[in-house]
C-alpha cells in the first residue's frame, strides 16, 4: 500500500481526492484546519490530522508523521475565491486591502508554507511527486478577460512560487516533480455563484475531478516539473 498526503482536505476537491485514493487502496494522510467531514468513508487507511499551519510546531509535527515513511504522491488543494461578503472584484477600483490579505493568505501563503516546510523531505526522497492546485486564471498569457483581480494575482504569484521552488528542488533532487495544475471548474462552494453561466458539460463533480487529476498524477514525469498543467495534462502557458 503507498501512501498519498491531501493537504486542504476538507474542500470539496480535497474530500474528494481522499475518497478516491482511498477506494483505490491507498493510504491516505489528511491534513486541514478543518474536523475529519462525516461524508468521508471511515477506513483505518484514512488518518486526518486537524491543524494551523501559521502553528510551526503543528505543521513540522504533522508532516513528520506524514513523511514516515515518505509518500509516493502529495497534492496541495487550498483555494480561495469569494465570501460572505467579498465577491471576485470585476474593476480595479472594487480592490480592498482585506480581499488582497484573504486571497494571498489562502492562495499563496497556505502552499508557500506547506512547501517551505516539505522541501527537507523532498530534497531526498526519490520520485516523489507533488501537485499544487492553482487556477488557469492565473496563467498571464491567457487573461483576456480581465477581471478577478485577487483571485488572479494570487493564482498566478502561486505559479511562480511553484515553479522557483522547483528549480531548487530539480538541483537538489532530479527524480522529483513539483507542478501546478488546473483542477478544471468542479461543483463546490468555491464556484458555486458562477455555474450558472457555463458551457454544457463544462461543470464537474467532485469525484470527476479526483479521477483526472490522480491519471494527471500518474502521468507526471520529473521533466514535467516547474509547469503548469490542465486539468487533462496538457501545458498551460505561464
Amino acid at each position: 500500500m503507498s501512501k498519498v498526503v491531501i493537504v486542504g482536505a476538507s474542500g470539496a476537491i480535497g474530500q474528494a481526492l481522499c475518497q478516491h485514493y482511498l477506494t483505490a487502496g491507498q493510504q491516505v494522510m489528511a491534513l486541514s484546519r478543518q474536523p475529519e467531514p462525516a461524508a468521508l468513508t471511515k477506513s483505518a487507511a484514512l488518518h486526518w490530522q486537524q491543524l494551523d499551519e501559521q502553528e510551526p510546531s503543528q505543521l513540522t509535527s504533522g508532516l513528520a508523521h506524514c513523511f514516515d515513511p515518505a509518500p509516493a504522491l502529495v497534492i496541495l488543494c487550498q483555494g480561495w475565491l469569494h465570501g460572505d461578503t467579498m465577491q471576485p472584484e470585476k474593476a480595479i477600483s472594487q480592490l480592498s486591502d482585506s480581499q488582497w490579505t484573504q486571497a494571498l493568505a489562502v492562495n499563496l501563503l497556505s502552499p508557500a508554507r506547506y512547501l517551505q516546510a516539505m522541501m527537507p523531505y523532498l530534497f531526498r526522497q526519490q520520485g516523489i511527486k507533488v501537485m499544487v492546485l492553482s487556477a488557469k486564471v492565473g496563467s498571464i498569457s491567457d487573461n483576456q478577460l480581465g477581471g478577478w483581480y485577487s483571485y488572479r494575482v494570487s493564482k498566478a504569484a502561486l505559479n511562480m512560487l511553484v515553479k522557483t521552488a522547483s528549480i531548487e528542488l530539480k538541483r537538489r533532487n532530479k527524480t522529483a516533480v513539483l507542478v501546478t495544475v488546473h483542477p478544471g471548474t468542479t461543483d463546490s462552494a468555491l464556484s458555486a455563484p458562477f455555474q450558472a453561466r457555463l458551457p454544457a458539460r463544462q461543470l464537474q463533480t467532485p469525484a470527476s475531478t479526483a479521477t483526472r487529476l490522480a491519471a494527471v498524477a500518474e502521468g507526471l514525469t520529473a521533466e514535467q516539473s516547474g509547469l503548469l498543467l490542465n486539468w487533462d495534462g496538457s501545458v498551460i502557458p505561464f
